[in-house]
C-alpha cells in the first residue's frame, strides 16, 4: 500500500535570526521567525508525511503552545516523525520539495539539504529532490517579506513493499 501526502508552509522573514532550510544555516541577513527554528523546507516535507499517515497536521504533533517545543531544531521534528511512521509501518519512497525564496540564492545548498533530508528520512538521496524558485518581485515572497516551501512524499507500507518484492523474486 501507498500514500501520498502533501504540505506547504511559510514563515515571515525577520531580521537577527539565523536563516535555516533543509536542515542547514545558510548565511543571510534575515532569519525565518517561528516558534522553533522555522526551518520551512523540513516543515513541509514533516507535515507532509504526517498528511500521508492521516494523522492530522504538524501542530497537532508539535504545537506551538508548547515550551519544549520553543527554538527546537527541525531536524529532530522530522526525526520523529519518521520514528511515528515506522511504528505504523511505512517507509519514505521518495519526497519531491520546492523552496520559494527571493534571496539568498540556494542552488550552492541545496546538495547539502538533500544529503541531510536524505539522512534524516533513512533513505539515498536519490530519494529527496529539493527545488528553489524566486518570486520574481510579486507577492510577499517577492517583496522579501518571508518564504515558503511545499513538499509531497510518497510513503510506502514496509509488509506490503516486502512482500510484493518476495514474489516477484
Amino acid at each position: 500500500m501507498i500514500r501520498i501526502g502533501q504540505s506547504t508552509d511559510i514563515h515571515q522573514l525577520v531580521e537577527g535570526r539565523p536563516l535555516f532550510l533543509g536542515g542547514i544555516e545558510i548565511p543571510h541577513t534575515h532569519g525565518l521567525l517561528g516558534h522553533s527554528d522555522a526551518d520551512v523546507l523540513l516543515h513541509a516535507i514533516t507535515e507532509a508525511i504526517i498528511g500521508a499517515l492521516g494523522l492530522g497536521d504538524i501542530g497537532a504533533h508539535f504545537p506551538d503552545t508548547d515550551p519544549q517545543y520553543k527554538g527546537i531544531d527541525s531536524k529532530v521534528l522530522l526525526a520523529h516523525t519518521i520514528l511515528l511512521a515506522k511504528s505504523h509501518g511505512y517507509i519514505v519512497g521518495n519526497v519531491d520539495s520546492t523552496v520559494l525564496a527571493e534571496q539568498p540564492k540556494l542552488r550552492p545548498h541545496i546538495e547539502a539539504m538533500r544529503e541531510i533530508i536524505a539522512q534524516l528520512l533513512e533513505v539515498d538521496t536519490t530519494q529527496v529532490n529539493v527545488k528553489a524558485t524566486r518570486g520574481e518581485k510579486m507577492g510577499f515572497v517577492g517583496r522579501k517579506e518571508g518564504m515558503m516551501a511545499q513538499a509531497v512524499v510518497l510513503m510506502i507500507k514496509q509488509e506490503g513493499y516486502f512482500q510484493r518484492a518476495e514474489k516477484l523474486l
